[in-house]
């Protein structure tokens, strides 16, 4: 396993990484993405450490802390051997301080996490989602007094847009606080919006990508073809509406394409779209899930191997549209690409 830089920080992360949203799955979304106890989870982690993925990443918001128990149980008695990233500000409970990244909430929700992993720190902290009402001195400030406890090692935050993070840059370093090195997204092959601003932010201030849902919510498994039903298997029918959406035909072009580089290298179409996503610009590491043995190794199966610049470029002529307003007014004038050179391929 190759490890790379997290961001503009001293901390190696894997090329890979595990997702634990499988771990304990309650609810409608999360029982359908896996369901797996301790016992299970540990296989998955042994797998994982095996092949030299150390970086298991959760939240307190995945199946209401269940993931973390869970994660906490499969890692138990190796804790220096692992590194965990946990996300919070999504609500959980009812209550007036039950979301948000407030000092109250952060505190508390660090706290309940490092019981629920029986641990003593979190190495990479994430802010689930970005909180409107509380002042950014007020999150960068915890967040502050959260290192310097020694409980937090790196912050950084989950869908946020970029004058979200920029602000809290700005707070960050007028203060001399903790900066985010981490922005973990969405990104794939059918979901480059990521391309268009959070990327070249990104290479500016140094935010290394964890990338979530690499597959395209599980459409790029393989499983999905043209002119064929999706598979009575397929977790789509029950969680579709929970992930981002994608234009049929946009869909099966990307496919088409990824059975084309599959048929000539002999890899599967979901390790194709994974090693494409290894050589984007910013990308630290990809986080792949599975609900059990066979699906992890054979998502472990997407390094180790290079795709050809002639395979990248045919992935990237089939998934790239056209970016929204700012990004795509001058992009095509010679000579301005000399000062704003694309980066998304």
């Amino acid at each position: 396993m190759n490890y790379r830089f997290l961001g503009r920080s001293g901390l190696k992360v894997p090329l890979l990484s595990f997702g634990a949203g499988t771990f304990g799955g309650t609810g409608p979304l999360f029982s359908n993405w896996g369901t797996s106890d301790a016992i299970e989870a540990r296989r998955l982690v042994d797998i994982c450490l095996e092949a030299g993925v150390n970086l298991f990443d959760t939240a307190d918001g995945y199946s209401d802390g269940a993931s973390e128990e869970v994660l906490g149980a499969a890692i138990k008695g190796r804790r220096d051997s692992v590194l965990i990233s946990t996300k919070t500000s999504l609500p959980m409970g009812d209550g007036p301080n039950a979301a948000g990244s407030s000092r109250f909430r952060l505190i508390r929700a660090v706290e309940d996490a490092l019981k629920r992993l029986g641990a003593d720190y979190i190495d990479i902290l994430q802010l689930h989602a970005f909180d409107a009402f509380t002042p950014a001195e007020e999150v960068l400030s915890t967040l502050d007094a959260l290192v310097r406890d020694g409980k937090v090692r790196y912050i950084g935050v989950s869908n946020f847009s970029g004058w979200q993070i920029m602000k809290a840059l700005a707070v960050a370093d007028r203060y001399g606080w903790p900066r985010y090195v981490s922005n973990q997204i969405y990104y794939s092959l059918i979901g480059r919006d990521y391309e268009w601003d959070l990327m070249p932010l990104g290479q500016d201030q140094g935010l290394g990508a964890l990338v979530w849902s690499p597959l395209g919510w599980g459409r790029l498994t393989g499983k999905i073809r043209r002119g064929m039903p999706i598979p009575e298997s397929s977790r789509l029918h029950a969680t579709a509406s929970f992930g981002p959406p994608v234009e049929d035909e946009h869909l099966f072009r990307v496919i088409d394409a990824l059975e084309a580089v599959a048929a000539e290298i002999g890899k599967t179409v979901p390790q194709i779209a994974l090693n494409w996503l290894t050589t984007r610009p910013t990308v630290s590491s990809v986080i792949i899930g599975a609900r059990n043995e066979e699906q992890l190794r054979q998502n472990l199966g997407a390094v180790g191997w290079t795709l050809s610049p002639e395979q990248i470029a045919k992935l990237d002529e089939a998934s790239t549209v056209m970016p929204p307003y700012p990004h795509f007014p001058y992009r095509r004038q010679e000579g301005f690409a000399r000062i704003n050179p694309p980066i998304g391929g």
